[in-house]
């Protein structure tokens, strides 16, 4: 009879061994430049993390800006703002492309700055110095003007809200040409110069004449250009009528103290809005923004509208495939997932942590897939049931209370190969920084050692692996059967399905980015 020892012995040989340290120090696996910069910069928010500050992932992100082919970095930048959602890497890679490859930086510029935000966010980077000079350069400074120039009045109003650098500052240093009486009228008043009132757009003479008390109809205009003033409670419903749905989301508490809902019709309206599915689109709703918003909602907001919210969370994971076979999912629930899941921001740290976004994916796919198994870890496993009919915030909120021990990644495929399951799909949301019984440098990781003895009683079994913070290393080496990606948008479950399907087999994830067009 053959040597079992022996054959395993063997078997370990032709794993991969590990060439990197994780954030924790343990041993890990390195990722290709280009998929390393994709996954840091889908989950980068240039926010301190529980292993890594902001100035380390701006430099880390930098460096492998320039390793990689300017193609691929326009790709990235484009695939990061439009799939990711992302409001600052994609700034970031745009700023490098533009001194590494001026060319592809102006297609790509059009693709990627398509709100004043965003424009702000580039011009910012650009002048600071972290991608390699300090100011915006000729043709950074003509891609600017265009898109001043071709900005509606709407945008360029919406863009003068914020600051560091202001719209004005931009205006001043670029000096956009401005095609007709009114824009020249527009770009004086916003930079503070005397300008014609009667020249200016009428959106803009709508706000003065609201703000002067000529008029008392409210404009419609971002609300921080009116929180200055005082505004009776029908004037805030008014407010609540015009608003986008991102401003709805965000400034539900406020619209609510300020009595903008003490009108039933406005409530009616605001929940029909939230509910939108085409509003929801266009807005790029992410699940974890609305998890956001829910968790710190008052208690006075309307019955009506938190119940809208959930029904747009529902929606907005209402694309998590039907994955079909044996599906177990791995939520990390260890201490380190506790960190905010935008990072550390000083004023402006969300409440939602690592945990919750892990929670959230987990409840998600339950709900697209009823009888799949979760298995949250931290260096063990809680085995725990939950109801697919349940909210999705409900199932969240019941993982998002378990562990906060260490990291142990091994400990679900080792729970399952313990109980010889069969499976076909198992998925780990976590950040990757796996320490609790890591083996000697040099030697597969834990995760691999399991995965490989799982794979040898389900060998069509796959594996996926979805990490929500910006440390570059991972468990799981990548190959055929294991899919590496970054971010916590619902781009991934998408990703998922496709993996599965066959369609991500040849060169995963950095494959799919390359294919969008430029």
């Amino acid at each position: 009879m053959a040597n079992r020892s022996v054959f395993a012995s063997l078997r370990d040989m032709f794993m991969p061994r590990t060439n990197a340290r994780n954030a924790a120090g343990a041993p890990a696996y390195d990722l290709v430049p280009a998929h390393r910069l994709a996954q840091l910069a889908m989950t980068g928010t240039f926010g301190g993390g529980f292993y890594q500050d902001a100035q380390e992932q701006m430099r880390i992100l930098v460096e492998l800006a320039e390793t990689v082919s300017p193609d691929f970095l326009a790709h990235a930048a484009i695939h990061v703002q439009e799939r990711g959602h992302m409001k600052d890497t994609p700034a970031l890679l745009l700023a490098v492309l533009s001194r590494r490859d001026p060319v592809l930086f102006a297609r790509a510029f059009p693709k990627v700055v398509r709100s004043g935000r965003m424009l702000r966010t580039f011009v910012q980077i650009m002048r600071s110095g972290q991608t390699g000079r300090k100011s915006l350069g000729s043709r950074p400074k003509a891609m600017v003007r265009d898109w001043l120039n071709g900005a509606t009045d709407e945008q360029l109003l919406a863009a003068s809200v914020g600051n560091a650098p202001s719209l004005a500052d931009i205006i001043r240093m670029v000096h956009p040409r401005p095609g007709n009486p009114q824009r020249e009228a527009f770009y004086a008043w916003l930079i503070g110069k005397p300008a014609d009132p009667s020249a200016l757009p009428s959106v803009v003479q709508d706000l003065l004449a609201f703000r002067s008390g000529i008029s008392d109809r409210v404009p419609a205009v971002p609300f921080q250009l009116l929180d200055s003033l005082t505004l009776s409670s029908r004037q805030w419903g008014t407010v609540a009528l015009t608003a986008s749905w991102q401003t709805l989301r965000q400034g539900l508490n406020m619209l609510t103290r300020n009595g903008a809902f003490d009108d039933p019709t406005v409530v009616d309206h605001v929940a029909a809005v939230l509910r939108d599915p085409e509003r929801i689109r266009t807005a790029k709703a992410m699940p974890y923004q609305l998890l956001a918003t829910l968790q710190a909602l008052g208690p006075e907001v309307p019955a009506a509208l938190r119940e809208a919210l959930h029904d747009t969370m529902e929606r907005a994971v209402g694309n998590v495939p039907h994955l079909g076979g044996r599906v177990v999912i791995c939520p990390d629930v260890s201490v380190s997932m506790r960190a905010p899941v935008t990072g550390y921001r000083r004023g402006a740290t969300t409440a939602v942590q690592c945990i919750d976004v892990a929670a959230l994916v987990a409840a998600a796919i339950k709900r697209g897939n009823p009888s799949a198994r979760i298995l949250p870890f931290d260096e063990r496993v809680f085995d725990i049931a939950l109801e697919p009919r349940d909210t999705i915030l409900t199932n969240a909120r019941r993982l998002a209370k378990l562990g906060g021990g260490g990291t142990d990644c091994a400990a679900p495929l080792a729970w399952l190969n313990a109980r010889h399951e069969t499976v076909d799909l198992v998925v780990f949301v976590s950040d990757n920084e796996s320490w609790g019984g890591a083996y000697p440098d040099e030697t597969p990781t834990g995760m691999m050692r399991e995965w490989t003895r799982l794979k040898a009683r389900n060998p069509a079994a796959r594996l996926v692996c979805i990490d929500i913070q910006p440390y570059g290393t991972t468990q799981a080496s990548e190959r055929k059967d294991i899919l590496n990606i970054g971010g916590f948008s619902d781009m991934i479950f998408e990703q998922m399905a496709q993996f599965m399907s066959g369609q991500m087999e040849a060169a995963h994830w950095v494959g799919q980015i390359m294919a969008q067009p430029l």
